[in-house]
């Protein structure tokens, strides 16, 4: 029974392998051969392509500056004694000969009262001694009266007339004083908050001043460059061609200005120069203390740009994919500088050219490409 079974099973499997068999011979005529891969066409790139200009573009470098007050003046007291009047707002422009401060001045008005009737009787006096002068002369030629009596009136005259130079003098002192009874500004600026109010008592020993004015309007702008920029700077300052904008975080206005001063030195540590430069700022822009971004333009001249998104790097420099005929191909160029998003090529293009902006990361040397239109937005 078992040996029956057996016979079975094996002739069950040569039934179940001729099937299968038959089944490949009509699914694979050809037998268990595969066929051989088909070669695919190459495909082309599709990428987004602009024009390399040449155009005439400013020589420029980015540094960064701060704006400082030409002028900064600390207001203090020069007399001891009361505020009895503030006389302009907490951050106010004031001009030159505004009044700021009324101080107490009864003491020295006062004073003054005093001298001024000390040297009253001091001319009175005086005019008595030149009198006796007079007379006494007339005697003494007609020898009437002794020549002591001429001395003595000549003496007087002197005493007298010293006294009425000495109060005139300190008549003067106390007015200069009263002056300072009336604090007006020294320039024109903005003031800030009045450090004391009516009714404060001031000295001149004190440290904290009345108030601070500083200029606003002319103001500079200090900013470092470094030292290789150092001759296209003195050949502009010498062309009248130094011109600066100034640029406020923040603000999309630029304020300009003309550079007015290189410092004598370059700072040996950081290989920098100190430059400042002079703004009108008449729209008050620019303020005092102010961290901006300072663009010096030296000069104009031609060159080629290009959009910097068309510049790659690679270990061996610059380069751009130039297009032409639908294949692209590789161009090293030397980038002089970038001014917004375009670079200015120092050589690798004449201008006409069309090169790759978007797409050059799929691309190699020789590669065949489809321009098409840039996206929207982009």
């Amino acid at each position: 029974m078992k040996k029956r079974t057996l016979v079975l099973g094996v002739v069950a499997a040569l039934v179940v392998a001729g099937i299968a068999a038959a089944s490949r011979g009509s699914l694979w005529p050809q037998g268990a051969v595969a066929q051989a891969p088909r070669q695919n066409a190459p495909r082309a790139v599709p990428v987004e392509v602009a024009p390399a200009v040449k155009k005439t573009v400013p020589v420029r470098v980015e540094a960064l500056g701060s704006v400082t007050p030409i002028a900064n003046v600390a207001v203090k007291p020069r007399v001891d004694t009361d505020i009895v009047g503030v006389h302009f707002r907490d951050g106010a422009l004031v001009r030159k000969g505004d009044l700021l401060f009324t101080l107490d001045s009864r003491a020295i008005e006062a004073q003054v009262k005093q001298v001024e009737g000390l040297l009253t009787g001091a001319k009175a006096n005086l005019e008595q001694a030149e009198r006796d002068v007079r007379r006494y002369t007339d005697l003494v030629a007609k020898a009437a009266t002794p020549v002591v009596n001429l001395d003595n009136a000549r003496t007087q005259t002197n005493i007298w007339r010293a006294s009425v130079d000495s109060n005139t003098a300190q008549l003067e002192n106390l007015n200069v004083q009263l002056s300072y009874c009336t604090i007006r500004a020294p320039i024109s600026g903005r003031a800030s908050m009045a450090m004391v109010k009516e009714g404060n008592f001031v000295r001149q020993a004190d440290l904290t001043p009345l108030a601070t004015i500083i200029q606003i309007a002319p103001i500079y702008v200090t900013f470092s460059l470094p030292q290789g920029f150092l001759p296209d700077l003195r050949q502009a300052l010498k062309n009248q061609t130094a011109a600066i904008e100034a640029m406020i975080p923040g603000d999309t206005r630029r304020a300009s200005g003309q550079v007015t001063m290189i410092e004598n030195s370059v700072d040996a540590p950081t290989g920098t120069v100190s430059v400042r430069a002079t703004m009108p700022n008449t729209d008050e822009l620019l303020w005092p203390g102010t961290l901006v971004t300072v663009q010096v333009t030296f000069r104009e001249e031609p060159a080629v740009t290009v959009p910097s998104t068309a510049v790659q790097v690679s270990q061996t420099g610059t380069y751009v994919f130039v297009v032409k005929d639908d294949v692209a191909t590789v161009r090293p160029v030397q980038v002089a500088r970038v001014l917004g998003g375009e670079s200015v090529l120092a050589s690798g293009l004449d201008g006409g050219e069309a090169v790759v902006t978007n797409g050059a990361l799929l691309l190699a040397e020789g590669s065949k490409v489809v321009i098409r239109a840039p996206k929207a937005g982009s």
